[in-house]
């Protein structure tokens, strides 16, 4: 499945082919037959030997990430979330209980708000409010929850299955990934443990590596429906349009995977010169960009046959057209923008 030259040697260490067959058993058809838990019980399956993102296993991580979206966008959801919990613990030095499964709920939306308040003396922290965009808060056993402590944002770890957590499942209205439903959460005096200080969990370079993460999962869902292209160029030899269609869907790819590339391998090398914000973004912004041209060029070579009669190509193209969502598109290249007025970063 790699092809850049850019990747580091951790990611040349993983079997993506083995990962992504097993993604495939996982989640035989789409979404069928394939449920919140079974994927859950996946993620856990591959956390048990996945690499972590972070300095030195960084690309075998974004490769993990990108097999399991080739077989499934939905799982790779689902599994990356859980890893990018584990990854955060581990920097923090928390060692997560014995067969927890995690996810990080740290969106924010207008008008709503969660709020951390400690105990007094005890030390405990109560959680209250409400929490935006939080996947799977139903069926998982933790997560990872940033909350409002005075001016600063504070990451704590949450057991969602205690008294006061309330999912709402039903407000999860998605074409896209229906079965993980992003509905938001309810928290009232819901108990809760301070992973690292105020405003760590936001400036650690790790918060940058993991948004790299989810693009490799965008770029993994893209190569999967790139197939469903080539497959049709195969059967119709003659067509020099379907040959064009795919031609730029490979060079497309290849940027992307390029984008990835490149950044596993400074994040593998370390070095502490980096703008990680800035390089995180404008990955991101890369591969999104790539994805949708081949999403919205595939869907438009293919016709409606396979959508309307395949349920793992229908699933793949509505999850893919909401995941990338995570990008907000021209407020995320206006950051780039700022960022590069602010402090520079560009060779020109």
């Amino acid at each position: 499945m790699l092809r850049s030259s850019a990747w580091p040697a951790s990611a040349r260490s993983v079997d993506t082919a083995r990962i992504e067959e097993s993604a495939r058993v996982a989640a035989p058809s789409g979404r069928h037959g394939s449920t919140p838990v079974d994927r859950l019980a996946f993620a856990a399956s591959v956390a048990a030997t996945a690499p972590l993102v972070t300095a030195g296993s960084a690309g075998g991580a974004f490769a993990a990430l990108a097999s399991v979206g080739a077989a499934d966008v939905a799982l790779a959801r689902t599994v990356e979330s859980h890893l990018d919990a584990l990854g955060i613990l581990a920097q923090a030095g928390v060692v997560p209980p014995a067969g927890s499964t995690w996810g990080v709920f740290a969106a924010e939306a207008p008008g709503l708000r969660l709020t951390a308040t400690r105990g007094g003396s005890s030390g405990s922290v109560a959680l209250d409010g409400t929490k935006p965009w939080c996947s799977l808060a139903s069926t998982l056993s933790h997560a990872l929850v940033t909350a409002h402590v005075g001016d600063e944002r504070q990451l704590f770890a949450v057991d969602l299955r205690q008294d006061g957590v309330t999912a709402h499942d039903e407000d999860w209205v998605a074409r896209g990934m229906p079965d993980v439903p992003s509905g938001p959460v309810d928290f009232v005096g819901v108990h809760a443990t301070p992973v690292g200080a105020p405003g760590w969990y936001l400036t650690r370079p790790g918060f940058a590596w993991g948004g790299i993460g989810v693009a490799a999962c965008w770029w993994g869902g893209a190569v999967g429906l790139a197939r469903v292209l080539r497959t049709l160029v195969i059967a119709r030899p003659e067509s020099e349009l379907l040959q064009a269609a795919l031609g730029a869907t490979v060079v497309d790819l290849a940027d992307a995977e390029d984008a990835l590339a490149d950044a596993a391998a400074r994040i593998d090398d370390g070095p502490d010169d980096v703008d990680w914000p800035l390089l995180a973004q404008v990955v991101r912004s890369r591969v999104r960009r790539a994805v949708d041209a081949v999403r919205l060029r595939v869907v438009r070579t293919v016709g409606p046959a396979p959508l309307t009669s395949d349920p793992a190509v229908a699933a793949r193209a509505a999850d893919l057209e909401l995941y990338v969502l995570q990008d907000h598109g021209d407020r995320d290249l206006a950051r780039i923008g700022r960022i590069v007025t602010e402090r520079g970063g560009v060779a020109w």
